[in-house]
């Protein structure tokens, strides 16, 4: 397993495919189906330049995860990071790469000096959740999205410092 800063040389639509078929999967069941079906190949390919940092997971050569993060986005957050992404292919999920991924971005954000690491989480989306706040997270609040036509409620969760000497 090698997880690295993303490369120029990285295909950005294979990178794609990964959130791609993660959403397909995680979210069967959560998001309307139809918008499930209609994700374009390649949607997040030009996405992944505009977060602080994004890491890739490979193993044997094949990318089969990414987690983006940096500081928080929402100015109400200021001073904290946010995990912004992390998606495996599902076929690699409950195998230890995903926890793999999460530890090495929470250890950047500590080295980054940020004492709060934020997520958010779809409500329905029960094993991430438990997945989450077995490595220490907590929820903290909660605020309404739609995707797809469906209004949905999103879960933030919270990392503190004290926390971080679990993980890194």
């Amino acid at each position: 397993m090698e997880i690295r800063e993303i490369l120029p040389s990285d295909d950005r639509r294979e990178l794609s495919r990964i959130y791609e078929e993660s959403w397909k999967s995680a979210y069967r069941g959560i998001i309307p189906q139809a918008y499930l079906d209609s994700i374009p190949e390649g949607r997040w390919a030009g996405a992944l330049e505009r977060f602080d940092h994004t890491l890739v997971l490979a193993e044997g050569g094949r990318l089969i995860g990414t987690t983006s993060f940096g500081k928080a986005r929402e100015h109400i957050f200021a001073g904290a990071g946010e995990i912004v992404s992390l998606y495996l292919l599902p076929d690699c999920v409950g195998k230890g790469y995903g926890r793999a991924l999460l530890h090495t971005a929470v250890r950047v954000l500590a080295e980054l000096n940020f004492r709060e690491i934020y997520l958010w989480v779809l409500e329905e989306n029960f094993r991430a959740i438990r997945f989450y706040e077995r490595q220490g997270f907590v929820c903290c609040g909660i605020r309404e999205d739609e995707i797809g036509g469906k209004h949905l409620h999103e879960l933030r969760y919270r990392l503190t410092e004290s926390k971080y000497t679990d993980i890194i």
